[in-house]
């Protein structure tokens, strides 16, 4: 598939980054309690199809999940979020992250990636944010949390001030409602607590979650 040959590529580079998400257009988030479950939750939606796995930095032992995952999941793009500042910015790309998520707007973050060629997603609110985050520098904005902010209709009302600006809608995603999510504007969606039902979790049922993933891959090409 085009998107194994990009992660292939001996070098990532934004534009690449980009290209596999507009192919995959969806990102797992893993915050992990343990680094074993946290393996095996990536592992699961590996399996299903899943090339982007975002690992939280409050996840437990991130760097050392993000370092493993790099040599067990070479034809996945790992990256890491919830980075608030620029000693976790450091720590990540250093452990291996191949691009970086926020929960909020830090021009200077922003800058501080992009100038090492790593693509980097601030968290936005309200189209004043999300412009300033786009003028700063962001590779894409994360729209969070979508739920609260009117889900699909709310990416859909952004369309025609801002589309010009790739937004990833995060905080309310589910497999049932990605494809509207796509479709009001969306370039990809990120899910966590859906796709990673925290009752599958417990039970460790990862054969469950690679099937949700599956499927949530299979109703985004429709």
């Amino acid at each position: 598939m085009i998107s194994d040959r990009i992660i292939e590529q001996s070098s990532m580079t934004i534009d690449s980054w980009q290209a596999v998400l507009e192919v995959q257009r969806a990102i797992a988030v893993i915050r992990s309690p343990e680094l074993t479950i946290g393996l095996a939750m990536a592992g699961a939606v590996a399996a299903g199809g899943m090339k982007l796995i975002e690992i939280t930095w409050n996840s437990h032992r991130p760097q050392e999940l993000i370092s493993q995952l790099r040599v067990s999941l070479p034809h996945c793009l790992i990256g890491a979020g919830t980075i608030l500042n620029p000693t976790q910015l450091q720590d990540a790309i250093a452990c291996g992250a191949q691009f970086l998520f926020s929960p909020h707007c830090d021009p200077d973050l922003i800058k501080n990636a992009i100038a090492q060629n790593i693509p980097f997603i601030p968290g936005a609110f309200s189209p004043t944010e999300i412009v300033q985050a786009w003028q700063a520098g962001a590779t894409a904005v994360k729209v969070f949390p979508i739920q609260t902010l009117g889900g699909a209709n709310y990416l859909k009302s952004l369309q025609g001030p801002l589309d010009q600006i790739p937004l990833i809608p995060t905080g309310g995603v589910t497999i049932d409602n990605a494809q509207s999510m796509l479709a009001s504007g969306a370039i990809a969606v990120g899910l966590s607590s859906n796709l990673f039902l925290p009752s599958l979790v417990k039970q460790q049922n990862w054969q469950a979650i690679t099937h949700r993933t599956q499927n949530l891959l299979a109703t985004l090409k429709n």
